[in-house]
C-alpha cells in the first residue's frame, strides 16, 4: 500500500469520523457505514478495514468508549470487506445496487450489535426487536448517503485511480 492510499484512506476515515459526530444528535444517522462501503468499493477490502478500525476507534474515544467497540469495528469491517470483494469481483455495479447493499449492511450491523447484549447474558430477540426502529434508521440513512457520495467519491475514485494507480487488488 502506497503513501497516497495511505493518506486517502484517512482522509476517508476523517470524513466517517466528522460526519459521525455531526450527525450525534440524530438517532442512528450517520455517514460510517456509506464511507466504508464506497470506499472499501473502490479501493479494497483491506481500506474497508483500516477505516472502519480508524473511524470506530477515534469517534468512539470522543463518543465513549465500551465493549460495543470491538463489534462496531468487526461488523463495519465485515461490512468494508464485503464492499471491497463487490468492487472487486462486480466493479460495474450502480450506485443503487450499492444503496442496496448499505440498506442491507445497516440491518446485518443492527443484528450484530444485538449480539453483545446476548453475550452478556441478556435476551435477544427482546433487545433486537426494541432496537430494529434504530437499525431501520441506520439502513435508510445509509441508502441516502451512499446514493449522495458515491457518485462524488467515484468519479474522484476514478481520477485518481488513472494519475495515481490505485489498486483494487489489496
Amino acid at each position: 500500500m502506497n503513501t497516497y492510499k495511505l493518506t486517502l484512506i484517512a482522509m476517508l476515515a476523517s470524513l466517517a469520523i466528522a460526519g459521525r459526530m455531526a450527525f450525534a444528535h440524530l438517532p442512528n444517522i450517520q455517514p460510517v457505514t456509506a464511507i466504508i462501503i464506497i470506499a472499501g468499493f473502490w479501493l479494497g477490502p483491506s481500506a474497508g478495514i483500516l477505516i472502519a478500525l480508524l473511524t470506530t476507534f477515534v469517534s468512539n474515544v470522543l463518543l465513549g468508549m465500551g465493549v460495543w467497540t470491538i463489534w462496531q469495528i468487526i461488523a463495519w469491517s465485515i461490512i468494508g470487506i464485503i464492499a471491497g470483494l463487490l468492487g472487486k469481483y462486480w466493479s460495474k455495479l450502480p450506485s443503487w445496487g450499492l444503496s442496496i447493499y448499505g440498506f442491507i449492511s445497516g440491518l446485518f450491523f443492527g443484528v450484530i450489535l444485538s449480539l453483545t447484549m446476548r453475550a452478556a447474558g441478556q435476551p435477544f430477540w427482546a433487545y433486537y426487536l426494541a432496537g430494529l426502529p434504530m437499525d431501520i434508521n441506520h439502513a435508510i440513512s445509509n441508502t441516502v448517503f451512499i446514493l449522495a457520495l458515491s457518485p462524488i467519491l467515484g468519479t474522484l475514485f476514478q481520477r485518481y485511480e488513472k494519475r495515481n494507480a490505485i489498486s483494487k487488488v489489496s
